[in-house]
């Protein structure tokens, strides 16, 4: 199955979450922001890991003949690995996993002989040292700048110092990880985000919810560049 790549590992590349898109024109939703767009973000909910139900392989199959961008699954779910085979099949170039559900080693090794880009994310409350041991294993980390289940939050500063120590321990080890953040991300946020070490920005409603979607990304895009 053909794979698509998001940009170089450490260059800035935003990623617009369908979450916040319409849902009943998602083809056209997904078009508008394509020059903007260097990774698709796909939030799967399962409403146990968190509050809500959102979409799952059969919409990321749905979606995948409308754009040739990295289509990134984020799975908030409390059994991923029931999934991952799915996710692969419709359509998925990686998929990101919570470590708070456990068996991270198991669900990178799937993910991987899968195929799948590999992610591992971690919730507001959750310490670096959770994610560390699995630096090395994973291709992107995503810290989690809300309380994941629900789009539209606002952007919880404290993470940063956490995504400090990240970005320091991907770079003393010389990684090839990208460093992502979702949640509460705009142009007012984007370059604290950046400042503290995040190379790849998920945004929701900021972008989807505005009535130019593009430009909305784009503005995005110039204020996180104002931080590197």
């Amino acid at each position: 199955m053909t794979r698509h790549v998001p940009g170089p590992v450490g260059s800035l590349q935003i990623a617009p979450s369908i979450l916040s898109a319409d849902f009943a024109d998602l083809a056209d939703a997904i078009e508008a922001v394509d020059a903007q767009t260097d990774r698709l973000h796909v939030d799967v909910m399962d409403g146990h890991f968190v509050p809500n139900l959102t979409i799952g392989p059969p919409v990321v199959a749905s979606i995948r003949g409308c754009s040739e961008r990295f289509f990134d699954c984020h799975l908030m779910m409390t059994d991923p690995g029931d999934y991952l085979e799915a996710f692969a099949k419709a359509g998925a170039d990686g998929c990101t996993v919570h470590v708070e559900v456990g068996e991270t080693g198991e669900l990178i090794d799937h993910a991987r002989a899968l195929g799948l880009a590999v992610g591992l994310a971690c919730n507001p409350d959750t310490p670096f040292e959770a994610v560390e041991p699995w630096l090395a294993d994973v291709d992107l980390v995503l810290c989690m700048t809300v309380f994941p289940g629900f789009g539209g939050q606002s952007f919880m500063g404290s993470v940063l110092d956490k995504v400090a120590l990240v970005r320091h321990a991907i770079d003393a080890r010389a990684l090839g990880v990208d460093l992502q953040v979702d949640g509460g991300i705009d142009p007012d946020t984007a370059p604290l985000a950046v400042a503290a070490g995040a190379n790849v920005l998920v945004a929701g409603s900021a972008i989807f919810g505005t009535e130019d979607p593009a430009a909305a990304a784009a503005g995005i895009r110039s204020a996180a560049q104002s931080a590197r």
